[in-house]
């Protein structure tokens, strides 16, 4: 049942049908309910991409408050929407079901402030140096803060540094354990005036270590290849009673039992991510 607060002609909330109204961010809302049939091909690659998209973005959670915080001010979105927003339209690359991260595309800040010059990151003993141009501060405000964001693509976790250091100071240093520093690193800057009321455009800093695979693309690797191996078993018994038949489909019980899981197999690999290549 719905409830009318604000009388007949107010927006309604609670459930109608297979209709839900409610409020989100001061703005009415409806929308349907249902049973969901089977998903097509197009449902399941959103699907993956927004998986995709949120597990990135809970790495970076207080980063992307401050990175999109500016930008959701006086509209019905959050910094989380508006990050979620661009990530899931601009930093995925590849076809389902092998969708990935872009990391080159990332942003975890979006903002007018100027950025710098002659930025450069580097591995050094025990941790990154990062380094830049701090010769602008003569036309940029002395007391920006600088951000770095740091993603483990590997081990699906990231590292904030939300005030690491100023932008006069032309540099930082960030310590990372000997088993980090080996891994796939994605590195990001930002910066931030000191009352929060300005962000720049977050740059990417360029992978190091290259790239490597995560938990879940090993264990998609893994059960692609369980799939495969019982599809070319399968596939080779059914091809050789079919060629022994001269193409004719047999009319037996265990016939058609193979012909069955055999279809299956080769419907699943399809849709299986985890596909060399």
């Amino acid at each position: 049942m719905a409830i009318a607060s604000n009388g007949p002609q107010g927006h309604l909330n609670g459930k109608v049908g297979n209709l839900v109204f409610y409020m989100l961010n001061g703005q009415p809302v409806v929308r349907l309910i249902g049973k969901k049939g089977k998903p097509s091909t197009l449902q399941l690659a959103n699907y993956q991409a927004m998986a995709l998209t949120t597990k990135l973005l809970s790495t970076m959670g207080s980063f992307i408050k401050l990175g999109y915080g500016l930008q959701a001010r006086g509209t019905v979105h959050n910094a989380h929407n508006l990050a979620t927003s661009y990530h899931k339209k601009q930093a995925l690359k590849g076809e389902y079901p092998n969708i990935q991260v872009d990391y080159s595309k990332v942003m975890p800040s979006q903002g007018a402030m100027p950025e710098t010059k002659d930025l450069k990151i580097m591995k050094v003993e025990n941790g990154l140096e990062i380094s830049w141009d701090p010769q602008q501060e003569e036309e940029l405000a002395g007391n920006d803060s600088v951000m770095m964001m740091i993603c483990f693509p590997e081990i699906e976790r990231g590292r904030q540094y939300l005030n690491i250091a100023r932008r006069s100071e032309g540099k930082c240093f960030i310590p990372l354990s000997d088993k980090e520093l080996t891994q796939q690193i994605e590195p990001y800057i930002s910066f931030i005036s000191a009352d929060g009321a300005m962000v720049s455009d977050s740059v990417y800093l360029g992978n190091l270590n290259g790239i490597s695979e995560n938990a879940e693309e090993k264990k998609a690797k893994q059960q692609y290849q369980q799939v495969k191996t019982r599809f070319d078993q399968v596939a080779s018994s059914y091809l050789s009673q079919l060629k022994e038949n001269y193409g004719m489909p047999q009319d037996t019980k265990a016939f058609k039992y193979l012909e069955k899981e055999y279809k299956v197999l080769k419907n699943k690999l399809e849709h299986l991510p985890g596909k060399p290549g």
